[in-house]
């Protein structure tokens, strides 16, 4: 977890006496009002925070994470005036990229603008941060870290279908009554089918559901039993899912594994201990929270526990005037993303909002500079249009209750004024800065973005950058091979993040070096590591089946073979260096060796690194070829190997002169001169909930999605947990609410131009794509149409 969180340690003490020596006070204020008075308005609030609670709902380019780190920067150097103090300032999160982001901006700001030393605060992950705590403190946590494993992916599924039919052994009634499900006769291959669904794709989904609903908001298996009984369905879900979740969590304290939910609760555990939360507590002086509209309950109480006064007794209700809570929340409810796939829930962010605007602690930040002023009012315009719709369903229909009547907080994103200290605000846009298309059909849309990529990087490639923004990974494999071979021709640089990730290049390339050095007589795994030396571009391109065919010829040529060309010879030396080194070096160094000789950058080190660590771990104890290549081929195999991210990993996303395809999702935080929005059909965004075919003999809803909506009910302190009717409905509008949010936020990733198409024909999944049908728009994409008529293309215009 070293890569989750970022410490500061120059000792404290030593830094006042050398500023006491070298920087006045008076100096020190006027550096502190510079910085203050180059920021905007909603900005400048954040920095002139002093103590007690603070909510920031800022809109999309604001320039929130720079106004937070020059807020940080700020509160680091009014501390330095008391020079007593020791106190350090917690930074936190959501991603480990983010964090590294706003360290480096709170590190140029105590630098550059504050002659400051780069230190007093500390910057953490959510997670970083809990197990940090829980870390310093074992006997209270909990949590050995030398005896407890962090699971993966493909453990956790393991332990979640061990959990499956360890509950139908020991609930063969229910198992019973959800194998029935409705309009059974009894038939012995419907019975098999529907075991098999319930055992593989059902319970599995449920489990995996509520496990991480209910241990994010510390709700125990007892818990979840005594609101099952306040419900009335024919299954059972919420009492089927809290036997799932008790067999699950037997099985993670027998094996001695943790997740990410139990390094909250660690911590947490760590924080009722009166002794250690003082000393926790008189470490920090105060908690700044960013994208705090992406925390869930335990990770809100975590932080206002850790930002309390170390005096005050009562650590319940903290938001009162003159509170010691000295918490700062930054976020924006309308960038809220991630709640219907992971526990997070913007109403908590919203709430701590109205709780701050209540005792006049709330600021918005609602002028923005990222983008050009038609794009924002196209976004302005999209949010009040989804919210007018959404309000006139609800008042049709089944009322939805509070902080959920509407998809948006009524905020509208404004230009900034005159003489804004940012360069180039809102800057002039490119054409009419929004288009809109309706082509023919995929193909047809692949044509007209690719000719307007032509248009805009013709004029000069290096001072421009593009993306275009999919809802699907599925989207992005079937458009980057379409634009490659158009992107070659015209010398643009296309990088596929999802083809990235997908490739998960470092497990791959390292295991195909391995399995090489292994078995160098095979000619698989010899042609497989000439391949991925020719991907690193470490030796020519060449005809490796050649080369491959023959390897001991190849390796070791006799002296009656003919002379081998150059290009051969290199990689013949390379291959020959690999199996020496094999033969040279310890079992253990063999990967960071393959790192360096595959000249790996920062972040490939680093995660080749972090790969190294995790195979000899499970290795440990069996330490053999065999073993370090089975541990490999399951990492590679069996799971999505999460790379490390550097400082620099945003930036790979966002050069100049390059067309990037990206999810929606990872481009949040991100913005491009130009992003292009293909392919916005109504069932994607905002999509339907579809019941699986082969899962409907159990009703028009998923147990999952009920589950969930039932215990956020409860979480939200509802008079009644909805049946599974109601349930269903509060899932569906969670989900239509969260799609539009996430086209919003994609919207507002353009400065200068937004490309928008929802084509006449299309795929009704992207796992076929070939298999075109008329596909509905997503229904904001003719709204547009009728409100920007001067933005809509004529695509009979421009086919002459």
């Amino acid at each position: 977890m070293s890569d989750s969180k970022f410490i500061a340690t120059v000792p404290q003490e030593l830094l006042h006496s050398e500023l006491s020596e070298r920087l006045p006070v008076s100096s020190l204020r006027e550096k502190i009002l510079a910085i203050r008075n180059g920021l905007r308005p909603g900005q400048q609030q954040m920095a002139d925070w002093q103590s007690g609670p603070l909510a920031i709902s800022a809109v999309p380019g604001a320039g929130k994470s720079t106004g937070m780190a020059a807020a940080a920067a700020i509160a680091i150097a009014r501390q330095y005036e008391r020079s007593s103090s020791r106190r350090q300032l917690v930074v936190v999160t959501f991603t480990r990229s983010a964090a590294a982001n706003i360290k480096a901006k709170i590190r140029k700001f105590l630098r550059d603008d504050l002659s400051l030393p780069q230190t007093g605060f500390f910057v953490y992950t959510l997670h970083g941060l809990a197990l940090n705590i829980a870390s310093r403190h074992p006997d209270l946590s909990g949590l050995q870290l030398e005896n407890v494993t962090l699971i993966t992916p493909t453990q956790s599924h393991r332990f979640i279908r061990t959990a499956v039919e360890q509950w139908i052994a020991n609930n063969p009634g229910g198992y019973l009554r959800l194998l029935e499900g409705h309009q059974f006769d009894g038939e012995e291959t419907e019975r098999l089918r529907r075991q098999s669904v319930l055992r593989t794709e059902v319970l599995p989904e449920l489990a995996n559901t509520v496990i991480h609903e209910a241990k994010s908001s510390g709700i125990s298996q007892e818990l979840l039993q005594e609101w099952s009984k306040q419900t009335t369905d024919e299954y059972t879900i919420l009492s089927v899912a809290a036997g799932l979740y008790e067999q699950y969590q037997n099985l993670m304290r027998s094996r001695d594994f943790i997740d990410y939910d139990d390094m909250i609760l660690a911590a947490l555990r760590v924080l009722e201990n009166d002794s250690a939360r003082r000393i926790e507590q008189n470490q920090v002086f105060a908690v700044f929270e960013d994208e705090a509209q992406d925390s869930s309950p335990l990770q809100t109480q975590l932080l206002e526990i850790l930002a309390s006064d170390s005096d005050n007794k009562d650590n319940s209700s903290l938001l009162i005037p003159h509170s010691p809570l000295n918490l700062v929340r930054v976020g924006d409810p309308n960038q809220a993303i991630n709640s219907t796939f992971t526990p997070a829930d913007p109403i908590y962010f919203r709430q701590f909002c109205e709780e701050c605007d209540r005792i006049k602690r709330l600021a918005t930040m609602d002028q923005a500079g990222r983008s050009t002023r038609i794009i924002i009012e196209a976004a302005n315009f999209a949010l009040k249009w989804i919210n007018n719709q959404s309000l006139a369903k609800t008042n049709n229909g089944q009322q939805i209750p509070d902080n959920r009547q509407v998809p948006f907080r009524l905020q509208t994103i404004r230009p900034v004024e005159v003489g804004d200290p940012q360069n180039n605000a809102n800057p002039a846009p490119v054409g009419r800065g929004l288009e809109l298309y309706t082509p023919r059909d995929i193909h047809h849309t692949v044509e007209l973005l690719s000719q307007r990529v032509i248009e805009l990087f013709g004029e000069d490639p290096t001072q421009h950058s593009a993306a275009i923004l999919v809802r699907e990974n599925r989207q992005g494999r079937w458009l980057g091979e379409a634009l490659a071979p158009i992107c070659k021709e015209h010398n643009i640089t296309l990088y596929d993040v999802g083809e990235r990730d997908r490739r998960s290049h470092v497990p791959q390339e390292i295991l195909a070096l391995l399995q090489f050095c292994d078995r160098p007589h095979s000619p698989d795994y010899l042609k497989a590591a000439l391949e991925a030396l020719v991907q690193r571009q470490l030796i020519p391109t060449q005809d490796l089946n050649a080369l491959a065919s023959l390897p001991e010829e190849f390796l070791y040529p006799g002296p009656l073979a003919a002379p081998q060309p150059e290009t051969v010879q290199k990689a013949a030396r390379l291959c020959r260096n690999l199996l020496r080194a094999r033969l040279e070096l310890p079992l253990y160094q063999l990967i960071s060796f393959l790192a360096l000789t595959l000249n790996y950058d920062q972040a490939e080190l680093a995660t080749a690194d972090k790969l190294a660590e995790r195979v000899n771990q499970q290795i440990a104890g069996n330490s053999s070829m065999g073993g370090m290549l089975s541990a490999l081929s399951e990492i590679v195999s069996s799971e999505r190997f999460e790379p490390v991210e550097t400082e620099d990993s945003e930036e790979r996303y966002t050069r100049r002169g390059q067309l990037t395809i990206i999810t929606m999702h990872k481009a949040k935080g991100l913005d491009w001169d130009y992003v292009f929005l293909p392919f916005l059909h109504e069932n994607l965004i905002p999509g339907r909930f579809w019941v699986p075919p082969q899962s409907q003999f159990l009703g028009d809803f998923t147990l999952s999605e009920v589950a969930r909506a039932q215990i956020r009910a409860a979480l939200h302190g509802e008079s009644t947990i909805p049946d599974v009717t109601q349930a269903w409905e509060q899932a569906k509008h969670l989900k239509i609410s969260e799609e539009y949010r996430l086209l919003y936020v994609a919207m507002t990733r353009a400065k200068r131009l937004v490309w928008m198409s929802a084509a006449q024909k299309a795929p009704f999944t992207w796992s076929k794509p070939d298999n075109l049908q008329e596909q509905a728009p997503c229904p904001v994409f003719p709204a547009l149409k009728r409100q920007f008529p001067e933005c809509v293309a004529n695509l009979a215009v421009m086919a002459k």
